[in-house]
């Protein structure tokens, strides 16, 4: 049992450094919980409260966040055409745009990082990267 608490801590730590590193280092056109809520709204529009539990924060705090990326262009909120009382939030052109550029940095950077390892370094990042996919989705 000590074994699996070691590699959940090494694993743990791992994904929190490459995370940061990728959020920080790529350029930065808009701050990552921004990015995070542009991501959330790329398949389809949601409710502010959608997007409140999506991202497990205040609906407050998504309130605020909504309008930031609304004053800069990046999403706008129409009339829920199901529920009038209910505000969608949808991502508009700028905020597709944003979103592009972002992935293309986040990507980039991770393409230079991964550059040098060996072919097996290379199969054996694929995959963990499945084994982490699992993790991550797990109830």
């Amino acid at each position: 049992m000590d074994d699996v608490v070691e590699l959940g801590n090494q694993v743990r730590l791992a994904c929190q450094r490459i995370s940061r590193r990728i959020r920080y280092e790529s350029y930065i056109e808009v701050a990552p919980h921004h990015y995070s809520v542009l991501v959330h709204l790329e398949g389809s529009p949601r409710t502010p409260g959608e997007l409140a539990d999506i991202e497990r924060v205040s609906a407050p705090s998504m309130t605020r966040t909504i309008n930031a990326l609304e004053e800069v262009g990046h999403v706008r909120r129409d009339v829920d055409p199901a529920d009038g009382r209910q505000k969608l939030v949808s991502l508009t052109p700028s905020g597709k745009e944003v979103l592009a550029r972002t992935r293309v940095q986040r990507d980039g950077w991770m393409v230079r990082h991964l550059d040098g390892l060996t072919p097996d370094e290379l199969a054996a990042l694929r995959e963990a990267a499945v084994l982490l996919t699992k993790v991550a989705n797990a109830p």
